[in-house]
């Protein structure tokens, strides 16, 4: 029973087994026939999509043939092994029996001799009792050895029934699957019959058309036959023109030089005619242009060469969220000369000759001092200062920012253009140079040692004209060659700290531009210049909060702007003694406020409460100013009030002394804007 326990168990398993490898060669002649009909129904384009569906389905069902397939390996690699280890076992039980019968025998042939004794030895012998216990031992072995055994058979029995589930759920699915090919195929070939429905009626429409173009393709051709046989008089006809006209090119090098030469006379006559014309209109163009240059200076004698423009700049945000931020000034509706200033109580009245208000833009300004900028290239000295309180928005007037500049890149980017218009008959060189007057002290700002000092002197040629030794010129032809002039001249600039502005200018900044132009045609030449200044904060000291080194600043700055007011009040007054030499910046103007001259002074205002003060004098130094004109002016502008037109465009201005009310000394109140644009 213990032998043939096992060995039963194995001719089961192999039965089993056996069972299996049919069952999965079956399944396997299942899947080549299901891809047999399915390579058959993919033969068709219409049906690919119908098929795929049994396509997946028949993949999964491969791979769990494949599966089940490793399965039945790995049974039977356990079998062979059972088995193995079964012969084994056998061997050495077969062994040990052996051993044991002829212990037996050996045994039995000893008993006659020495019965007693024997007997003995098997109850009492060590050797007899230590060889039961191993057999006892082998045999406990060998039954875990065959219940292992037994526990593996079942194991595998299981995992067969598992396999024979595996193959029954299969084989529904492959029913499915046959059932779903079916569908498919019948679907495919409704399909296939309605595509050779529309196939054949696709066919007799086109059969249609072609019969219908073809009869409109013989009606064509009897029209072209019609046709041809119509033109064939005017074949004839032009057969005939070409004869013609051959006889004609026969004749045409005579008829060529005959009209060449007529053409030659009337050409010369016509060029006799244009030239003198030609001379008539230049005489002509000579006369407008010295007429146009007259009216020109005329228009900005009437208006005033020294004219007073005020500019009142808005109010941050910073400033609208604090306590001091009500507006003092307000406008005149139907007169932009006009601006009211509440002040104590009181309402004061200033007239200048144009007022601005804070929504006023960069280029509404600059249309005000266009015509004046214009007149450098006729050969005029021209100076427009920019004063004001500090913070007051000055430097903006002035330089502006990046997108939206002020007047100093919109003067020379005028100056550009008027040039480009009169370039066939004027040739213009137009060169730039930057300084500043920092404690009465000339610096070059465009040159490579900005701290190195520079002085004014007469020049040599006799021509009595002022110049400054050493001083560094650019010429410009393009606004980037403008914008690097600035960046060099603004990175070289003095500036300090006072309480009325964390960055204030320190010095009086000048750009100075020269205009020399050449007329070719008329061998005429002109030189003008352009100064565009930018002066220095001046305020009361008390108020600046200036002290040590910056005291001195404003001591400097209150001097020369003191002696520009005494040079401007002596050229109104008509004085003999013009006082130029009591400042640097006074003296190196000297060209540009004399003579035939034209000048504009921008007075900066603030319309906070704070700054009245400072408002009210810079106000009434501008309007003292303004009340110093010539008769000319003076009724131009009266005119000018009497009419609806809009201001006049050539503007200019003039400063005189101011004595500051609060001091014991004599001060020019000149509000300056910050260096910082941002403060505008």
């Amino acid at each position: 029973t213990f032998l043939g326990g096992p060995g039963k168990g194995a001719t089961d398993l192999e039965k089993h087994l056996e069972l299996l490898v049919v069952e999965n060669e079956r399944l396997k002649q299942e899947l080549k026939s299901c891809q047999t009909s399915l390579l058959h129904t993919q033969e068709s384009p219409a049906s690919s999509s119908c098929t795929d569906c049994p396509h997946s389905q028949i993949e999964s069902v491969r791979k769990q043939l494949e599966e089940t397939t490793q399965q039945l390996g790995k049974s039977q690699r356990q079998l062979e092994e059972s088995k193995h280890q079964r012969g084994e076992v056998e061997h050495k039980l077969g062994l040990q029996l052996r051993e044991c019968e002829e212990e037996l025998a050996r045994q039995a042939a000893t008993s006659s001799v020495v019965k007693y004794v024997t007997q003995t030895v098997e109850v009492q012998s060590p050797e007899t009792q230590k060889t039961l216990a191993e057999m006892q031992t082998k045999n406990a072995a060998l039954q875990e050895q065959l219940a292992v055994q037994r526990q593996l058979l079942r194991e595998l029995e299981t995992q067969l029934h598992e396999s024979q589930r595996t193959c029954a759920q299969l084989r529904t699915q492959i029913l499915v699957y046959e059932g779903e090919m079916e569908r498919a195929q019948g679907q495919l070939e409704a399909e296939m019959q309605n595509l050779e429905e529309e196939k054949n009626r696709v066919i007799e429409e086109a059969f249609i058309r072609a019969e219908s173009e073809m009869k409109a393709v013989h009606e064509n051709l009897a029209g072209v036959r019609m046709n041809l046989l119509t033109l064939q008089p005017a074949l004839r006809t032009l057969t005939c023109d070409y004869n013609c006209l051959k006889r004609q090119v026969q004749d045409f090098p005579f008829m060529l030089d005959k009209a060449i030469a007529e053409a030659k006379q009337e050409i010369c006559q016509v060029i006799s005619e244009v030239s003198s014309a030609n001379q008539e209109l230049l005489r002509k163009y000579k006369r407008e242009m010295n007429l146009r240059k007259k009216c020109h200076n005329e228009l900005v004698r009437l208006k005033g060469n020294i004219r007073v423009f005020c500019r009142v700049r808005p109010v941050s945000q910073e400033e609208q969220d604090s306590a001091e931020a009500k507006n003092m000034l307000s406008f005149d509706s139907e007169d932009d000369a006009v601006l009211y200033l509440s002040n104590k109580g009181k309402i004061m009245t200033f007239e200048l000759d144009k007022v601005f208000p804070p929504q006023a833009t960069q280029e509404e300004v600059f249309q005000e001092v266009q015509a004046l900028v214009t007149s450098c290239i006729d050969g005029f000295n021209v100076c427009i200062f920019a004063y004001g309180q500090t913070g007051s928005g000055k430097t903006y007037t002035m330089e502006g920012v990046a997108e939206d500049p002020g007047i100093n890149q919109r003067a020379l980017r005028l100056l550009f253009s008027e040039v480009t218009e009169k370039a066939p008959d004027w040739d213009y060189k137009i060169t730039v140079s930057m300084v500043e007057i920092y404690n009465e002290t000339l610096r070059n700002l465009l040159g490579d040692n900005p701290s190195e000092k520079l002085d004014i002197k007469m020049n040599p040629d006799g021509s009595g004209q002022l110049y400054v030794p050493g001083l560094t010129e650019f010429t410009v032809q393009s606004p980037e060659d403008i914008n690097r002039v600035f960046d060099l001249g603004h990175m070289n600039r003095a500036t300090a700290c006072t309480n009325l502005n964390e960055h204030s200018s320190r010095s009086h900044a000048l750009l100075i531009i020269t205009v020399a132009g050449f007329n070719s045609a008329t061998g005429h030449r002109t030189q003008g210049k352009l100064n565009l200044v930018d002066l220095a904060g001046s305020e009361r000291i008390a108020k600046s909060g200036a002290e040590g080194s910056r005291l001195r600043e404003a001591q400097c700055i209150n001097k020369s702007l003191s002696a520009l007011g005494d040079v401007i009040n002596a050229l109104r007054s008509k004085h003999s003694h013009v006082p130029f030499r009591n400042s640097r910046l006074t003296y190196l103007l000297q060209d540009s406020l004399s003579g035939d001259s034209k000048t504009l002074m921008m007075v900066q205002v603030s319309p906070l409460a704070s700054n009245m003060s400072e408002s009210v004098c810079s106000l009434k130094f501008a309007q003292r100013v303004r009340t110093i004109e010539l008769g000319s002016s003076s009724s131009y502008r009266r005119h000018e009030n009497s009419s609806t037109s809009s201001s006049p465009t050539h503007d200019s201005v003039e400063v005189t002394q101011f004595t500051h009310t609060h001091t014991h000394t004599h001060t020019l109140i000149i509000p300056v804007e910050k260096a910082q644009m941002h403060r505008f």
